[in-house]
């Protein structure tokens, strides 16, 4: 719209094809010319630029409404510019398509389409509805060949270039199939889209104030004076002498002369001539088909007398034939007792005969004694078929009976038939007389109904239409966001990089701070004042970098917490001590921030896709490499029970608790005096509110019970807080200090004694000789004993040593190997940190260093590498073998240590309690008064 919504246009802006705005009109006509020469070339020979007169809804108040436009689409910056005619120097305002999508909507009126941006809606209309479709598709055209132009991200050049050539017409074909899919390629209205539309009038064109951009008035007034300087330099550029026309009105003139005449036109056929019927036409055909049909209705009870007189006439012949074959029936009957008849005279006569020709009375005799035989056989044969005519004679009374009720019964039916087609007769009569009084009506229902149906068909269409154009418009968006997202990931894996290359320039910072610092010593001076003042400002922490969005990892600078709760920045007291933690905390942020693309995504996609835990070499490798956090909890559980299962039981921890509460260990006061002690850097053990103390509490009284020969020891508070840290439920935790202490670590490890502790330091002490000689040379000249620092190593696995991720990545490892790999990672760090050893020369400047060098390890995958392939071979048996032969020696010793004290209390035994002579006796000062 043009209200507040647009955007002023630049006053240095201009049409694609009207650069200079004095010739504009100039160019318009030379354009024409070569378009119009075009015509006769093919589309592919000859494209046409995306031209053309649209509607745009517009304006504020009475002038509020559609307003003509000339639209130009400019394919270098993906806009769509628009003025009020085409002569027009200066665009009005452009339309921004790179991020633009398209609509149209069914029930809106037709050719309306919308164009919807980020920051505005713009209503457009063209004159047909093939014309809006055409913009619309020409419009995704353009969109899609834009975003396929822009320049991809940096990362391959020379396989992109490799590529493009052999691919780019396959893939151009498989986009053009998927476009058809969903909307087939437009026709072009060739009068309303292109160069030549400039010069067709244009359609349903507003009032000439109406027209008119009051927002853009400077503009409007540029162009009207440039159009009027064009018109006085060529007065006649853009007329043609009345005798010749252009060539488009030569081609109206013989597109006109080739259409057919009309049907009153004499010599040609008007059936070969196709016209559109007018709809009042229409109706007087639709009008005489409705009265043609309703004048057969005065015709239908004739035709029901008709057909009924075909049926009695067909029922009377049924009985006719039926009286005929009862007849027929009758006369075999008839000719089969005469035959039977004349058998007997026959025979009779054959009788007489032979008695007539009989020479004696005897042989007569007996002829007469045959046929009376014979008459006696017949009388009886007369009284059965007596007693048989008698009994069909009752039969047939029941049948005479049966047909009377019969007949009764179709009397019945042929009234209740007759009333029926009476009614049937006055229902005929009734619709006949409703026809012939209102005929008017009907044909006014039918029409209606007609033209719903004309309109549904056209709604239908139309939403067909739409439909085919949304799900094209969603295909190419689809597209179009995907190759955005791929974009999107290589900026940030780009801004991930910078801000690794950010967080090392600040720690080069700090350290060069740091060195100067060292360099001026205690010197007063401007200098000196600077440096601190800048060590102030690099060590004092920002809200708003705390509050600062997250990129790729986190923050773009150092989070104060890590996700378990440590501090990323211990606060010390010492300046020197806290410029180190600042540097530390932004060299393994950036670490943290180049190995996120490259080994974490990576990482996270092989757990995803591990599935069910099972005890293999890829596990094995994965846990060394270490868990992401959001698997970590269900991979930590998975790894306690398969060393505890032989251990757990249903209730077990919850009756441990209860026994806890029915009655005090001695370990308790210990317990409370160790809590708040531990992991004073982290916010869940310091925080008054929170509730990690407590369940740190209930767990190891827990543990206490359950194993009642260590009860409690310093160290495994640590080992069920980092336990609580990641698993979160204490029975989890407890279970899990239960798999450390009793299946991973040998079993007098927490002893009185720390037995099996002490053998692994001396262990560890063979180790560090054979795979380091270099280094333990030098701390063997400067006397120094590692295991004042390693011994706390062993005992809590690294717990106040490492930092959070490097601590839980040893400890992923640790559930699942055991001991040996506390052995190799107390080699790598020593590896890690051989070179800045081997420069210290002062004993006291070492064990400095030892304190802390644990901290400064912020590289965790050369780390990794460094355990577990710098230090190979490590064979197991190897360590088992060093721990038999350490374990003995210091038994030994053990004993020679207990024989000791036994000789040196039973020679105080001997001694007696008696004091030295000269040495005042306690008991004379009870004795002065």
């Amino acid at each position: 719209m043009e209200g507040a919504q647009e955007n002023p246009a630049e006053s240095g802006s201009s049409v694609p094809w009207s650069e200079e705005p004095a010739g504009s009109a100039r160019v318009s006509e030379v354009s024409l010319s070569e378009e119009s020469e075009g015509c006769t070339r093919p589309l592919e020979a000859a494209p046409q630029k995306l031209c053309g007169y649209l509607s745009k809804f517009g304006g504020k108040g009475p002038i509020r409404g559609w307003k003509s436009r000339w639209f130009f689409f400019d394919e270098r910056k993906c806009h769509l510019y628009y003025s009020r005619t085409a002569q027009d120097a200066n665009p009005l305002d452009s339309i921004d398509l790179s991020s633009a999508v398209f609509d149209c909507k069914a029930d809106a009126e037709e050719g309306t389409f919308e164009i919807k941006t980020p920051n505005r809606i713009i209503t457009l209309k063209a004159a047909t509805k093939q014309a809006m479709l055409y913009w619309l598709q020409q419009l995704q055209m353009k969109r899609w060949d834009f975003h396929n132009g822009l320049p991809a991200p940096p990362a391959a050049p020379d396989a992109a270039l490799a590529g493009s050539g052999p691919a780019l017409r396959p893939e151009l074909e498989q986009e053009e199939e998927e476009q058809e899919a969903f909307l087939c390629p437009v026709k072009t209205p060739t009068e309303l889209v292109g160069v030549a539309a400039a010069w067709q009038p244009v359609h349903a064109k507003p009032s000439a104030l109406q027209n008119i951009s009051l927002k853009h008035l400077g503009t409007e007034i540029q162009n009207t004076v440039c159009n009027i300087r064009g018109s006085k330099q060529t007065p006649r550029a853009g007329h043609r002498p009345p005798g010749a026309d252009s060539p488009l009105s030569e081609e109206a003139q013989r597109g006109e002369q080739a259409s057919p005449p009309g049907p009153g036109a004499p010599g040609k056929d008007p059936a070969n001539s196709p016209k559109p019927t007018p709809k009042s036409s229409l109706t007087t055909n639709l009008i005489q088909k409705a009265k043609s049909q309703s004048n057969t209705f005065p015709l239908f009870s004739e035709g029901l007398m008709r057909n009924r007189t075909a049926q009695e006439k067909v029922l009377a012949l049924e009985q006719q034939v039926l009286m005929l074959t009862k007849e027929l029936k009758a006369q075999k009957e008839l000719v089969k007792i005469l035959h039977k008849a004349l058998e007997a005279a026959q025979q009779e006569k054959r009788v007489s005969s032979a008695y007539l020709a009989a020479a004696q009375d005897k042989d007569r005799l007996e002829l007469v004694r045959h046929k009376v035989r014979q008459i006696a056989e017949l009388g009886r044969r007369v009284e059965a078929l007596e007693r048989e005519r008698e009994s069909l004679v009752q039969t047939a009374g029941l049948r005479e009976q049966e047909i009377e009720e019969l007949q009764r019964h179709v009397q019945l039916l042929l009234d209740k038939n007759q009333a029926k087609q009476q009614v049937i007769c006055k229902l005929s009569e009734k619709v006949t007389q409703d026809f012939m009084k209102a005929p008017e009506e009907a044909d006014r229902d039918f029409l209606s109904q007609q033209e719903k149906m004309e309109h549904l068909k056209d709604d239908m269409e139309a939403y067909r239409t739409q439909n085919r154009f949304l799900n094209s418009e969603i295909h190419q968006v689809t597209k179009i966001w995907r190759k955005v997202a791929e974009k999107e990931k290589a900026l940030l894996m780009k801004c991930a990089y910078l801000q690794a290359q950010n967080c090392r320039v600040e720690s080069k910072y700090l350290a060069g701070l740091r060195r100067l610092q060292e360099a001026l010593g205690v010197e007063t001076g401007e200098c000196s004042e600077l440096l601190r003042q800048l060590i102030q400002e690099a060590l004092q922490w920002e809200a708003s970098e705390a509050s600062a969005e997250s990129v790729v990892l986190g923050p773009s600078t150092v989070s104060e917490y890590d996700k378990y709760g440590f501090l990323t920045v211990p606060s010390y007291e010492v300046e020197d001590l806290r410029l180190l933690a600042k540097i530390q905390a932004l060299e393994v942020h950036s670490h943290q921030l180049l190995a996120h693309e490259v080994v974490q995504r990576p990482l996270r996609e092989r757990w995803a896709a591990l599935g069910e835990l099972a005890p293999s070499a890829e596990l094995k490798q994965l846990l060394r490499a270490g868990v992401p956090h959001e698997h970590r909890p269900r991979v930590w559980r998975w790894l306690i029970r398969l060393r505890v299962q032989h251990l757990q039981a249903p209730g077990c921890y919850q009756e441990l608790l209860s026994r806890g509460q029915a009655c005090k260990h001695p370990a308790a006061r210990q317990i409370e005096l160790d809590l708040n002690r531990t992991f004073p850097n982290n916010k869940h053990f310091t925080c008054p509110t929170s509730g990690f103390p407590d369940k740190l509490r209930r767990v190891l009284l827990a543990f206490s019970w359950q194993n009642p020969t260590i009860g409690y020891c310093q160290g495994l508070n640590r080992l069920a807080a980092v336990a609580l840290l990641v698993l979160g439920e204490e029975e989890s935790a407890f279970w899990c200090l239960v798999a450390i202490v009793e299946t991973i670590m040998p079993a007098d490890y927490y002893s009185k004694t720390l037995l099996a502790s002490q053998v692994d330091q001396r262990v560890l002490q063979d180790l560090l000789l054979e795979k380091l000689p270099r280094l333990m040379a030098h701390l063997g000249q400067r006397r120094v004993d590692l295991s004042f620092i390693t011994f706390n190593w062993f005992l809590v696995v690294f717990a106040d040593s490492l930092i959070s991720n490097i601590l839980l990545q040893v400890w992923d490892a640790f559930l699942y190997e055991g001991i040996k790999v506390v052995f190799r990672y107390a080699l790598a760090i020593f590896k890690y940190n051989e070179e800045a050893l081997l420069r210290l020369q002062d004993s006291l400047e070492i064990y400095q260093y030892l304190h802390l060098f644990t901290k400064t390890i912020c590289d965790s995958r050369r780390l990794m590498h460094i355990a577990f392939n710098d230090m190979n071979p490590f064979p197991m048996k190897q360590l088992r073998q060093l721990r038999a032969a350490h374990r003995e020696r210091l038994e030994a010793e053990l004993n020679e240590l207990e024989q000791l004290k036994a000789e040196y209390l039973e020679t105080r035994a001997a001694q007696g309690p008696s004091a030295p002579e000269g040495c005042p006796s306690e008991d004379e000062g009870d004795a002065e008064p």
